[in-house]
């Protein structure tokens, strides 16, 4: 995956960065609500707890879920050709099921170009490739160009290199490492205001990240265990997260 190695390179790379279980929905979970909550991948069961968009709405941010292949706006039921809902786990939150304005922010990933180039984008964004770029069906230098293609415009755009901040992570490793439950993986955190070609030998989950994604947009409320998750302020100079 040479462009994302040339992320991890040039900003900031978590070395020692584990998923939480196995398989994927209870990531994406911990990364939303700070609970696994369920290992089902086939789970359809609403989730009333407290979780990163009553938080974001209670913070006055605003916030879109981007899911390629997603088949149209507001979309909340099961997966559909390689989308699929257990990687959009905002589609099972009561705030969003029972609310249609909430509802308007789950859209297909091909509104974040249009999102970039209005000057439209939301204060937090959930970025979610379908089943084959996401390497899950298909091979890593596949996932590799489509970062490339379709993320590298963000990262270069004006907007973005002011104060920006891009974290990409896998749901989980493969099946036969779980170590600290879901295995070794990738975390990448790319932004203008990280230190360059820091890495980090701390030892973080889906919860700090949970937590970091929430203390960029200025909210500091953490649903379940990110209240009490390792915070990742190591990867920044200044006081970049201070004056969120």
């Amino acid at each position: 995956m040479p462009y994302l190695n040339s992320l991890a390179r040039q900003y900031g790379l978590a070395t020692q960065y584990y998923a939480n279980a196995h398989p994927s929905i209870g990531n994406y979970f911990m990364m939303t609500v700070g609970d696994t909550i369920t290992n089902n991948d086939g789970y359809s069961g609403i989730v009333s707890d407290a979780n990163v968009v009553r938080a974001l709405v209670a913070g006055g941010k605003t916030w879109k879920s981007y899911a390629e292949d997603l088949p149209c706006v507001g979309y909340r039921g099961a997966g559909v050709g390689r989308y699929a809902r257990k990687h959009n786990v905002f589609a099972l939150f009561s705030d969003v099921v029972h609310d249609t304005a909430q509802a308007k922010n789950l859209v297909p990933f091909t509104q974040l170009a249009a999102d970039l180039a209005t000057h439209a984008l939301p204060d937090y964004a959930f970025i979610i490739p379908n089943l084959c770029n996401d390497a899950h069906d298909c091979p890593l230098r596949t996932a590799d160009r489509w970062l490339k293609t379709n993320i590298d415009p963000l990262v270069q755009s004006a907007t973005f290199q002011q104060d920006g901040l891009l974290l990409i992570v896998f749901d989980e490793a493969g099946p036969r490492d779980s170590t600290n439950g879901g295995g070794r993986i990738p975390c990448v955190v790319v932004s203008p205001k990280a230190k360059r070609g820091y890495q980090s030998t701390a030892v973080y989950q889906h919860q700090s990240l949970l937590r970091l994604s929430l203390r960029a947009v200025g909210v500091t409320t953490f649903p379940k265990a990110a209240a009490s998750a390792p915070d990742m302020a190591e990867f920044f100079a200044g006081a970049y997260l201070a004056s969120r």
